[in-house]
Formats: C-alpha cells, structure tokens, sequence
C-alpha cells in the first residue's frame, strides 16, 4: 500500500495500543466537538430564550439521537467493508465501495427526511410532550429534520476519511463546525430574536458546512479516493454487503433511542424542571462519555482492517489495548462526575437553580457509578462490528432497551426521577454483560472463518 499521501493510516501494523491511541483521541476530540454543538444551543437557549426553551430543545433530545443516530451508525456501517478492503491493499474495489455508501447514503437521506417530517407532530404527542413547549419544540425538530441531508453529508464522508485511517481531518473541520454554530447561535437568538428555531438553523448550517469542508479536502489531496465514472455503477453485491452491516449499525442506535424516549416519555410526567434538570445532567454525562464513543469507533475501523489482512492476533491485542485505556478513564472521569458533576450545570440553568440543580446532582452521580460497563458496551459492540458481524450486537442493543424501557416504565409507574435516571445504567450493565460472552463466541468463529 505504498504511495499513499495524505494523513491515512494503515493499522495492519505496528504497536496496537500506540494505534489505538493515536486515533481514538482526534474522533473524541471531534465527537467532544459534536456535543458542544448541542450544548452551545442547550446554553444559549438556556441563558437567553429561559427554561421553557431549554426544555423544549431537550425534550427533542432523544427524537434527534434517534435521527443522527440511526445516520451516524448507518454511514459508519456503509464505510466498513471500505476498511476492510483498504486493509487488503484492494484499491479499485476500495473505490467502488465509496461509490456505492454514498449512493445508498443519498437514498436514505431522501427516505429519512420524508419520514421524520410527516411523522414528528404524531411522535410528539405520543412522548407526552408538556404543551407549554410543544410549539418550540416543533418547531426546533422540524427544521434539524429538513437539514438530514447536512448530516449525512458530513457523516458518510468522515466515516470514509476514518476507513482509511484518517481521525484527524474530520476533527479539524468539526471545531470549524462548532465555532461557526456558536457564532450563528448568538446571531440567530440574540441578534435576530429567532428564539429556539435560531438555535435549530444555526446547527444545520454549520453542519453542511463541515460536510462540505470534507467533501473540498477529498477531491484536492485524496487522489485514491478520485472516483471514476464505473465506481459509482451500482452493485447490488457491495450494496447488500454495506446495508448488512450498515441497517443493523444505524439500528443498534435507534433501539438505544427508542429506550431513551421512554425514558423521556416518564420524564415529561414529571413536569418541565425535571425535564431541564435531566436535560442538563445528560449533557454533562455526554461530554464525559464521548470517549467510549471514540474508542468504539477506533474499534471498528482497527478491526475492519486487521480482518481485510487475516491478523486475528492483532485484533485481540487491540481489544486488550482498548479495555486497559476504557477503564482507566472510566475511573477517573466517574470520580470527577460523581463529586463535581453538578457544579457544570451552572452552565445551562439561569432561573429556577435551587429546584433544578439538587436534581441534576441525582442524575450525575447515577451514571457515574457505572461508567465501566459503558466502556465494554461500547468497544465490543463497535469491534465486533468492524469485524464484518452486523446482527448479533444488535442482540446487545435489544438488551439495552429492555434494561431502559423495563426501568423507565418502573419509573413513569413510580413517577420516580431517580428511577428515570437509573435507567441508563440498568441498560449498560445488561448489554455489556451479554456483549463480554458474545466476545468469546466472535473470536472463535473467525478464527474459523479465516482458517486460522
């Protein structure tokens, strides 16, 4: 694979736990980067439009993990088979597999736009939403779902960027992304009084302007990536093999979506301060939690190119490598959360503070008690995938929606705000414990596929 410029890298070699590390950081750094987006919304709502606009921007909260979710893991499902042909040194058929995520990406952004739209008013009403925010919140949703084409955009080129080994260019155009959000945020609210819907336009925005940031970078210094006019023949062979991993991928988020918004569904019973006090907790969690995100990823797009070169080896050394740096992380930050957590929430709550903030401090010390088992659910569920295996860790998936959703009607039944935020955690420790037996059973079957 010799002659390739740019910033790519081939993880066939070398130290695993260095690898690991030099690509984990810049996709935290970025997914970090993606949580301000939403936090500097959540803050300038917050400050500038008042709770009621802070809650209706965090009753959408899970509706838009659902979305981007589904988006994110789809485009990162799309770009697997990508890796796995880089790491075989199979250039032409590498480009072909560009040509067809990005086929199977527009489609999709096409369907997701129509569907979300039509669907959102009926979807509101069934989470209960509290009709003194409904209006705002409508209005926020709909335009974060007109701008999916934005997303996607950027998601299916950073997750290509990423299958070659590449963490570093998306991040650098994401910072660009969120400066620009925050800039339109104060514009948008401050400036023009567009109230949450500022808020909304400025997100998408600067989304497509990352997007489009990428898109400049892959046609000027990627000339391995210059399609031809035959890569972007369809071929259903490729096709069925990136829609096999990237539905159950994409899925794998909406199912844990789905637990979160019945969740948020036992939340808006408890009226508008629990709403903006888990609203505010969540976002704190977020930041914190980014870097299982990032090592999950790593995971994927690690794995996906040691299975394309046969080292099964070093696909075990890598989960080893990504365990030892999960948990000695999930130890830290879980202190830090635990005894400071609540002290962040100073940053989204302007009025109401002495109701809110007590209630923030539940939902922080909740989750941080159980940051290890997020860090399992994350790195093998995300590596098992990377080695070419689509439906079993939606297994997992469906065992964190029984552990949030049984958890969360407990709560709604209970009107429990310390059982809505256990819900969570019950959801991490039942997946992660099926994903460390799945492991097992995943090792053993490639050594038998690859005839080791």
């Amino acid at each position: 694979m010799g002659g390739f410029i740019g910033m790519q890298t081939d993880m066939t070699v070398g130290k695993p736990m260095k690898m690991i590390l030099d690509f984990t950081i810049p996709v935290f750094i970025g997914n970090v980067f993606q949580q301000f987006y939403n936090m500097a919304d959540a803050i300038i709502v917050g400050k500038f439009v008042g709770t009621k606009g802070l809650a209706a921007v965090g009753s959408t909260g899970t509706i838009m993990f659902l979305i981007i979710g589904f988006l994110t893991g789809l485009t990162a499902g799309f770009t697997v088979l990508t890796s796995q042909k880089f790491g075989a040194g199979k250039m032409d058929e590498m480009r072909q597999s560009v040509g067809n995520a990005a086929l199977l990406s527009i489609i999709i952004s096409v369907i997701m736009t129509a569907v979300s739209m039509l669907g959102m008013h009926s979807l509101l009403t069934l989470m209960h939403t509290p009709e003194d925010i409904f209006k705002d919140a409508y209005t926020y949703i709909m335009i974060i779902c007109g701008g999916i084409f934005a997303q996607v955009l950027y998601n299916i080129l950073a997750s290509i960027l990423r299958a070659l080994g590449n963490s570093k260019t998306p991040l650098y155009f994401l910072i660009l992304a969120a400066l620009l959000n925050v800039a339109l945020d104060l514009i948008f609210i401050i400036a023009f009084h567009m109230g949450v819907a500022g808020a909304a336009w400025a997100t998408i925005t600067a989304q497509g302007v990352s997007g489009l940031l990428c898109l400049v970078y892959i046609i000027k210094c990627m000339p391995e990536l210059r399609l031809k006019r035959d890569d972007w023949r369809f071929r259903s062979g490729i096709a069925k093999n990136e829609i096999l991993v990237g539905i159950p991928m994409g899925l794998q988020y909406s199912i844990t979506a789905i637990g979160t918004m019945m969740v948020q569904s036992a939340l808006n019973i408890l009226g508008s301060y629990a709403v903006a006090a888990f609203t505010a907790g969540n976002k704190i969690e977020n930041i914190f939690t980014q870097a299982y995100v990032a090592i999950g990823t790593t995971m994927a797009t690690y794995n996906a190119q040691n299975i394309g070169a046969r080292k099964l080896d070093r696909v075990r050394q890598g989960f080893n490598c990504a365990h030892i740096i999960g948990i000695i992380y999930a130890i830290v930050t879980g202190v830090i959360i635990f005894f400071f957590g609540k002290y962040l929430s100073y940053l989204f709550i302007s009025d109401n503070a002495a109701e809110v903030i007590p209630m923030v401090d539940i939902y922080v010390k909740c989750v941080a008690v159980f940051f290890i088992p997020l860090h399992f659910v994350n790195a093998l569920r995300n590596g098992i995938q990377g080695m070419g295996y689509g439906l079993l860790p939606m297994l997992a998936g469906v065992a964190e929606l029984a552990g949030r959703g049984i958890t969360a009607m407990i709560a709604a039944a209970h009107k429990s705000y310390f059982g809505a935020c256990m819900a969570s955690p019950m959801a991490w420790v039942l997946a992660g414990g099926l994903l460390i037996i799945m492991y097992f059973y995943v090792m053993k079957d490639m050594k038998r596929r690859l005839d080791l």
